[in-house]
Formats: C-alpha cells, structure tokens, sequence
C-alpha cells in the first residue's frame, strides 16, 4: 500500500496550487481520503475529507471556501485543490485512507503519504 503525496511548493499570498495523492495497493474507491496539514512546530490537523460511502465532503473552518477536496477513482488519485492561499496556510501536506467514513481523528486512518511541503510567502 502507498500513497504518494505531490504537488507542494512555494506560492504567493493569494495564490493556488493542487496537491495530488497517488494511491496504490488498495481500493481507492472504498477508502476515504483525508488530507492533513502540520505546521512548524504544531500538531496535525484535519483539512478536508472526502467520503465514499455518502459521498459527503468534510473541510475545516480554515479551508472551506478556499480549497477543493475531490477523487478520480479511475486514476486512483485524490487531489486538494487550494486557492487564496494564506501565508498560515504553510504547512506539510498529508493524505491519508481509511476504509470507513471520514473521521477528524488521525489515528483512525490506516495508511498515510509522506506528505509535500507547501510554502506561502512574498
């Protein structure tokens, strides 16, 4: 099983980027996919989730509005799309899978990427 996290880098204020989540050795299609951020020196938090089994989208109160959360089961790859980007939003990217419905807790999910880096500065 991996998941391969991609996409990261630097940004201005304002801008966007799309971050991509490769996923091999499981089905893609029965999992829920989750993608975390860490900031420096901080814990993991939850940023979005999309679920398969009601098809819900979950965001947190820092990205919803902002990013886009979505799956191409075909290419077993999810995507967060990010846009007006926020120097606080700087942080390394993670994704993750469960094989149930979308939880915010982290130590629910079974497998994580390693996660991209993503750097929001003038």
């Amino acid at each position: 099983v991996q998941l391969q996290a991609s996409g990261g880098g630097l940004v201005q204020p304002g801008g966007s980027l799309r971050l991509s989540c490769l996923t091999s050795g499981f089905s893609l299609g029965d999992h829920a996919i989750a993608w975390f951020s860490q900031a420096p020196g901080k814990g993991r938090d939850g940023i979005a989730c999309i679920s398969t089994a009601d098809g819900r989208l979950y965001y947190s109160d820092s990205a919803r509005g902002r990013f886009t959360i979505s799956r191409d089961n075909a290419k077993h790859t999810a995507y967060l799309q990010m846009s007006s980007l926020k120097p606080e939003d700087t942080a390394v990217y993670y994704c993750a899978a469960v094989a149930s419905l979308c939880d915010p807790n982290e130590d629910e999910y079974d497998y994580w990427g390693q996660g991209t880096l993503v750097t929001v500065s003038s």
